[in-house]
């Protein structure tokens, strides 16, 4: 997996791409520590993202609850496999997800 990050104010965005799995997850987890906090508003793009495990799910959750304190998360981007599992697992009530038309 790789990660595009980019900040213009209070806002950071990360790009990702590839899978985000048990392996990756605690590269985007040690990117959002990095990066977080001050963040009003983090916007995950998720538009090259192929693959979303359990383990990406958990460091997602814990960014959510991070900007719930802080500002606001979205995700954007998401493909049908990725916006089936947030369906499935509850997880499309919890995030805010803007899926591409």
């Amino acid at each position: 997996m790789t990660i595009e990050k980019s900040t213009e104010g209070k806002e950071l965005r990360l790009a990702l791409a590839g899978r985000l799995d048990t392996t990756t997850a605690p590269q985007l987890e040690t990117e959002l520590k990095r990066s977080i906090g001050g963040v009003e508003s983090l916007v995950l793009d998720f538009t090259a993202l192929e693959y979303l495990s359990s383990a990406g799910l958990r460091v997602l959750l814990a960014a959510q609850k991070v900007m719930n304190k802080q500002g606001k998360m979205v995700i954007r981007g998401v493909n049908e496999t990725i916006a089936e599992v947030f369906e499935i697992t509850g997880f499309s009530e919890i995030l805010t997800v803007e899926q591409d038309a």
